[in-house]
């Protein structure tokens, strides 16, 4: 039916009670729309909008919208209907729609039979901070379908168009802080995506089930299929991988305002948070990395067992030999074989080995395993859920003495997490802090003490099977140097740490250059130690010697003792030895974090 044809049959009723109802100014057409102020939209790809400029004009896009719904030109996926399914259904609902042209929607009814949409999950992958892409973490959504097995469930994922793998990673950081990616989301299967986390990356991930009904996940693919091929440009920031879940979510219950909870930054964790307080996460999974399942396996094993799997996944031992090897129990040479089979896979991904002996040495390995029947599964132990961690802006207050004198510390911090804060719910030996201010005041004067722009840590204890190098790299202003004044300073260094349960140590040299009157550069070098008494309490100790081109050494020495006092609050006491030019700085304090 043409819309000359329809005109007579109510067209124009329909845009009259558009504009009486006000649907222009509605949230969900808002939200349809990607236009979080109702004048913008986010979506900057120009063929998503049926109106010349309707990515600025939400009534203009909701008039072309109904008309091109009647005056349909052609009734297959390319009519307007099957290209906005979500829109259809609900103008439907909000104008009651009648003799809308018919049309064969045969490729969006394909997928949605294939991925049978019946609930939502929230997935978070845990930080992995070697890689600059997911130092904070990211989010997906997984829809999940009527089977059993969630390995046949869809994701659905949105991230830049940069290649991760062989781009700089200073050069990402820049460009995706300014928008220098175009976003697009991606539905693929789930298997997938947790072999890219959990095994590629060696990722933990953390399931979250929202309590979305089936008509609200239906609603929320056919949003999904709206915007499949659209991009919007991509801000590490704000309009990231995370944020643009948020969206997908309202889209399926407009009644809940997870974007509300952000303002000038959306970082993977606290979506989790965000999801939590808006009181739509059901239940919560837990699936370990390779990584971690590796580390359960050598914490259980004895030391020459452990030598054993190293030599087997190695091909230097045939696995047939420990089927009758009597120095270990029928238990431990399950463990065996099956550490040494996640152990040669784990070699295989980092390409370590190649294709053809990994095959041959991991179809040996688990024929042998077959062999020893059922057995124990090993225990791995459950890390806190990152949504029990704190959250990532941070406001500092302290008193304390300078060689003797009262001194008062105020900081903000707006990201995200300090080696010396609690690690509840975050990857224990990192430190990722953004724009980190901290001033002081004494002596009826105030003092910038610290302004970091960007510091990274991360101390990974090695282990028999793990030998990671530990890093760190900092560009900021601090008053760590020979004379009183914040001096601009990078430094980027790496070291060697090992650690257990109770606490890890580390040994590191950092090579920096700060401005002084000129150029100065020092090297230095640091043994330090963190110690866990409980999940409440932790202590950092750490001593630096620094060697200056100059001539001149220094000695900084640091120690706090951390006191969780609620999820989001903590107390620390600590003190700090700086020695400069002409004096030593001494410094004690108390400290009061609040997180937000």
């Amino acid at each position: 039916m043409s819309i000359a044809v329809f005109a007579d049959a109510g067209l124009e009723s329909y845009l009259q009670k558009a504009d009486e109802q006000d649907l222009d100014s509605s949230r969900y057409w808002h939200i349809l729309l990607h236009m979080p102020d109702g004048q913008t939209s986010e979506i900057d790809d120009a063929d998503f909008f049926i109106a010349e400029g309707g990515q600025r004009d939400a009534r203009s896009e909701l008039h072309a919208t109904i008309r091109a719904l009647y005056d349909e030109k052609v009734f297959d996926d390319n009519a307007t209907a099957c290209k906005y399914p979500a829109r259809k259904v609900w103008l439907q609902q909000e104008l009651g729609l009648k003799g809308l042209p018919k049309v064969e929607c045969k490729t969006f009814e394909s997928l949605m039979k294939r991925v049978d949409p019946q609930s939502v999950t929230l997935v978070f992958p845990f930080a992995h901070v070697n890689s600059p892409a997911s130092m904070f973490g990211h989010t997906f959504l997984r829809i999940d379908s009527s089977y059993d097995s969630k390995m046949l469930s869809y994701a659905i994922n949105y991230a830049a168009n940069a290649d991760t793998s062989t781009e700089n990673g200073a050069i990402f950081a820049i460009k995706g802080l300014f928008g220098g990616y175009f976003g697009k989301y991606s539905l693929l299967p789930y298997y997938e995506k947790l072999k890219e986390y959990r095994d590629t990356e060696q990722r933990d991930i953390w399931e979250y089930d929202l309590d979305l009904t089936s008509d609200e996940v239906m609603q929320m693919m056919r949003h999904i299929w709206e915007i499949r091929d659209t991009y919007s440009w991509y801000y590490f920031f704000d309009e990231n991988c995370s944020y643009n879940m948020l969206w997908l979510i309202e889209a399926a219950r407009p009644s809940i305002h997870l974007r509300e909870y952000f303002t000038y930054q959306v970082i993977p964790p606290e979506t989790v948070h965000a999801a939590e307080a808006e009181g739509i996460v059901q239940e919560r999974h837990y699936r370990p990395s390779k990584y971690t399942v590796l580390l359960a396996y050598e914490k259980t094993l004895s030391q020459e067992a452990t030598e054993a799997t190293l030599a087997m996944s190695k091909g230097l031992s045939d696995p047939k030999e420990l089927i009758t090897d009597e120095q270990y129990e029928q238990q431990e040479k399950r463990y065996i074989l099956e550490a040494a089979s996640e152990l040669t896979e784990y070699h295989y991904i980092e390409g370590k080995t190649d294709k053809e002996a990994y095959l041959q040495r991991f179809h040996s390995i688990l024929s042998a395993r077959s062999r020893l029947g059922q057995g124990d599964e090993i225990l791995i132990d459950e890390p806190e859920n990152p949504d029990q961690g704190h959250r990532a802006v941070k406001a500092t207050f302290s008193l304390g003495w300078r060689d003797g004198r009262p001194i008062q510390f105020a900081g903000i911090r707006p990201a995200y997490h300090h080696l010396e804060d609690s690690d509840v719910g975050f990857l224990r030996g990192t430190q990722i802090e953004f724009l980190d201010i901290l001033a002081s005041y004494s002596d009826e004067t105030f003092q910038l003490e610290e302004a970091t722009i960007l510091s990274i840590v991360s101390i990974t204890p090695r282990s028999e099977f793990f030998q990671p190098l530990s890093w760190r790299m900092k560009t900021g202003w601090d008053r760590n140097y020979l004379n009183e004044d914040a001096e601009f300073t990078f430094s980027a260094g790496a070291g060697l740490s090992w650690g257990s349960d109770f606490g890890y140590l580390y040994l590191m040299a950092d090579p920096l250059f700060y401005l002084e009157s000129g150029l100065v550069a020092a090297l230095g070098g640091s043994v330090g130690a963190v110690l866990y008494e409980g999940k409440a309490f932790k202590t950092n100790l750490e001593a630096t010697r620094r060697f200056y081109a100059t001539g001149e050494q220094q000695w900084i020495l640091n120690a706090s003792q951390h006191w969780r006092t609620s999820s989001n609050s903590a107390l620390t006491l600590s003190y700090d030895h700086v020695e400069k030019y002409v004096d030593e700085w001494d410094t004690l304090k108390v400290t009061l974090d609040y997180f937000f």
